[in-house]
């Protein structure tokens, strides 16, 4: 069972941050977007104004936007945080649609040592959804990867159903882990997109580029580096749009060519990008990756 904390337990900003300087810890924050127009704006000002202008725990804040056709990046530029578009991070290895892509961009561009990724579609953001994550990275060196979870309620024609939410994680992931991989079955969002993980732990990663990434990053940590290496914080409750089902369908079928290209012996899925620490580009950018890839396996 992966290790569970509440956001409370770090809390204590100014704590928080001097721990961070005292450990010499970097730590930036990715927004992954696609056309989230209507709550980017929101998102990056309610965490910059906490965790960059009052409490200095975010040394770097990134859209990272997959090509958004609405005002997603004049708006998150307004709002204080620097703009990318993911097509422009290593240009000669040519561009890819998907999540997953997004967030293997990330990895290069951003420069910290603790990398935190919180989606631009949350309607109730608080500075939580960060610290929460990032927290017991700082404080607990022997973690390596820590995911969010909440309640996440779902609205449909006859109200409000609290629960009703993560649709997807009970229909198909969580009844595929308890079958292949039950260690990781007690982790209660392993789909959220909320979550921290130490460089070297996500440089290592080979990324699909689609929605099966979270999936695919907690089986290969897991294989990796063992269910101590994994944490789980409770975040409370999430409030974001609720996707179509056909939207979930197809999510769905992305998760499952990650989930079976790992089992029983690990082979690359339809359009996974290979580990970041593989390109040259980036062992030049870190050269401390450099050194990590010439160590023997």
């Amino acid at each position: 069972m992966a290790r569970t904390f509440h956001h409370r337990d770090f809390a204590d900003l100014p704590a928080l941050v001097a721990e961070k300087e005292a450990a010499g810890l970097r730590v930036s924050l990715c927004i992954p977007t696609l056309n989230e127009e209507g709550t980017i704006a929101r998102v990056v000002s309610v965490l910059k104004e906490a965790l960059v202008d009052q409490h200095r725990l975010l040394d770097e804040l990134v859209v990272i936007d997959s090509g958004s056709t609405d005002r997603t990046r004049p708006l998150a530029g307004e709002a204080g945080a620097e703009v990318v578009l993911a097509s422009d991070i290593l240009p000669f290895h040519g561009h890819r649609t998907g999540k997953g892509e997004n967030l293997w961009k990330a990895v290069h561009h951003l420069s910290g040592d603790i990398l935190c990724f919180v989606d631009g579609d949350i309607g109730n953001i608080h500075p939580r959804f960060v610290y929460g994550t990032v927290g017991p990275l700082i404080r607990h060196a022997g973690l390596g990867y820590v995911k969010g979870y909440y309640e996440r309620p779902l609205l449909a024609a006859e109200g409000v159903d609290p629960r009703g939410g993560g649709r997807v994680t009970e229909i198909l992931v969580r009844p595929l882990l308890q079958r292949f991989c039950p260690e990781l079955a007690g982790l209660h969002q392993p789909l959220s997109g909320e979550y921290a993980a130490r460089r070297e732990i996500l440089e290592a990663l080979p990324f699909p580029t689609g929605y099966g990434v979270e999936t695919s990053h907690l089986l290969d940590v897991h294989r990796h580096h063992g269910i101590g290496a994994i944490a789980q914080t409770d975040l409370d409750e999430r409030i974001h749009r609720n996707r179509s089902l056909a939207q979930l369908g197809r999510m769905s079928g992305e998760i499952l060519d990650a989930f079976f290209a790992r089992q029983p012996v690990p082979q690359a899925a339809p359009g996974e990008r290979p580990p970041m620490i593989s390109l040259p580009e980036y062992r030049e950018r870190f050269p401390a990756a450099a050194a990590r890839a010439r160590r023997p396996a």
